[in-house]
C-alpha cells in the first residue's frame, strides 16, 4: 500500500475523544468516508460525525464520542486508522 496523505489526529480526556483526519483530494475524502461508515457501527454509541476547512486547502472529518465511559470510541479510531493505512497521528 502507498504512503498515506491523509492526516490523523487524535484528542481525548475523560469520557470525550475525537479523530479528526485531514485530506486534500476527492479520492481521499471518498475512502475516509468509507472507513468510517465500515468501523462505527463496531461502538454502540452513536457518534458526532462534522467536517470543515484547515489551513493550505485541506478539509478534515472529525469523528468525537462523547459519554464513552468503556472507551470504545478508541477501538473504532484505531480500525479507521488501519483500513487508511495510516500510521501514526499527530
Amino acid at each position: 500500500m502507498a504512503e498515506c496523505s491523509i492526516i490523523a489526529d487524535h484528542k481525548s480526556e475523560e469520557r470525550y475523544s475525537k479523530l479528526s483526519l485531514a485530506f486534500s483530494t476527492p479520492e481521499e475524502k471518498i475512502q475516509i468516508e468509507e472507513a468510517i461508515k465500515n468501523c462505527v457501527g463496531e461502538c454502540a454509541l452513536e457518534p458526532i460525525i462534522y467536517s470543515g476547512d484547515v489551513a493550505g486547502g485541506m478539509k478534515m472529518i472529525t469523528v468525537e464520542y462523547h459519554d464513552d465511559c468503556d472507551r470504545d470510541g478508541g477501538k473504532v479510531y484505531e480500525k479507521i486508522l488501519c483500513s487508511l493505512g495510516i500510521k501514526e497521528c499527530h
